[in-house]
């Protein structure tokens, strides 16, 4: 045998065992327009040429069935994306790794770095069960010129409801077909997202919809529609709808997330600006609502230790959050460098530090379906909010068994 041929037969069986190693990470994703999964697997990738990351687009609403299909034919992925609130849904049906061990040991993803919201949402039962990709929380937009031409002072946005109640009745003008405030109140989980933080501030929760304060929360949203200062279309508005309605110029506030800041740059030809959301009354807690993706592995997959790999890259790169991929860091200490749109950084930054998470509870959407059940009935006139939060509130205490 000559040299060449040996050397052949070497490169062969080298390029054998290399595929051998080589291990494939099985990735489930819900469709992203900004395709961080794509994009941040293929750094991964680069980095650690061990490992093949095959992502497969799934589905929104078919995620829990599929998941719980996928485990018991034991097809199930390596890992998942999961909508943050329903990450409890997956840990109580005994489906994902536990990654305490590995958080523990990790040199980059560190347990007391994550915001208290994101923190809760990826654990259950005391264990860390996923890892939070990034966040997003609402706050207050509002057109800075109509404030000025209704001669309030845009440098001092509403702090308290009757602050938002006064000036959404200033700007209000039927005559140029103009509200004073938009937000979401469709019979989808958007609804219940932008309603929680108004029943929070006020004392409530999803689990005390029948308090006092839940009441008075959805009392204000029905007066605002009654007094013609939100169109009766936040019925059936998504956050986008609302925010699209904000661009343009027929309503001058908006309650939505810092996804819509690309479409205010490139539509909205008036100064806008970003405000905390207000606050039942001076002294009340300020909160907001969480959004936005976790990261989990099956317990099922024979690659734990790629899998952690791959979330660990992904929560290094938290400071590129906000400029690259629309929303903010979950961990604390990753602050984006040289941020776009800098005020709304900071009033979301800021924002980011009383978002709530939704639960957790396993049976999440049966709750989210009651609290959307009440607002519906309430703003379209069929009772009154008293009596569409408790009959929530015993729609929830039955699935949570209490």
């Amino acid at each position: 045998m000559n040299s060449l041929t040996f050397g052949i037969i070497v490169a062969a069986l080298s390029a054998t065992a290399a595929r051998a190693d080589l291990v494939t990470l099985q990735v489930w994703a819900l469709d992203e327009p900004t395709h961080y999964t794509e994009t941040l697997s293929r750094e991964f990738e680069a980095k650690n040429p061990d490992v093949k990351v095959d992502i497969k687009i799934v589905n929104f609403g078919d995620l829990v069935n599929d998941a719980v299909r996928a485990v018991a034919t034991k097809t199930a992925p390596d890992v998942t994306m999961i909508d943050n609130p329903e990450t409890a849904v997956f840990s109580s049906r005994d489906l994902l790794l536990d990654l305490t061990p590995y958080v523990q040991a990790s040199k980059v993803i560190h347990r007391d770095d994550f915001y208290p919201g994101p923190l809760a949402n990826m654990s259950w039962d005391g264990h860390i069960l996923a890892i939070s990709r990034g966040s997003n929380t609402v706050a207050l937009y509002y057109n800075a010129d109509m404030f000025k031409a209704a001669g309030l002072d845009p440098d001092k946005p509403p702090k308290t409801w009757q602050d938002l109640y006064d000036a959404a009745k200033k700007l209000t003008d039927p005559a140029k077909s103009r509200y004073g405030l938009a937000f979401s109140a469709i019979a989808t989980e958007e609804s219940t997202f932008q309603f929680l933080p108004f029943a929070q501030t006020a004392g409530g929760n999803y689990d005390a919809l029948n308090a006092p304060g839940s009441i008075r929360a959805l009392q204000f949203w029905r007066k605002l529609l009654d007094e013609k200062l939100a169109s009766h279309d936040v019925l059936i508005w998504r956050q986008n709808d609302a925010t699209g309605s904000f661009i343009a110029q027929n309503a001058a506030m908006s309650i939505s997330g810092p996804w819509e800041l690309p479409a205010l740059q490139k539509d909205a030809k008036f100064d806008w600006r970003v405000a905390l959301l207000p606050v039942e009354k001076e002294g009340s807690p300020r909160v907001s609502a969480l959004g936005e993706f976790n990261y989990a592995a099956f317990k099922s997959t024979k690659h734990p230790a790629e899998a952690f790999r791959l979330f660990e890259y992904f929560v290094s790169q938290a400071g590129r959050n906000w400029n690259e991929f629309g929303m903010l860091p979950s961990v604390q200490n990753a602050a984006s460098k040289d941020p776009k749109w800098p005020a709304a950084y900071a009033v979301f930054t800021e924002q980011m530090k009383y978002a709530r998470a939704r639960g957790p509870s396993p049976v999440w959407p049966l709750i989210s379906k009651a609290i959307q059940t009440a607002i519906q009935a309430t703003l379209t006139d069929q009772t009154d909010a008293k009596t569409a939060l408790e009959t929530a509130q015993k729609t929830i205490d039955k699935v949570l068994k209490k």
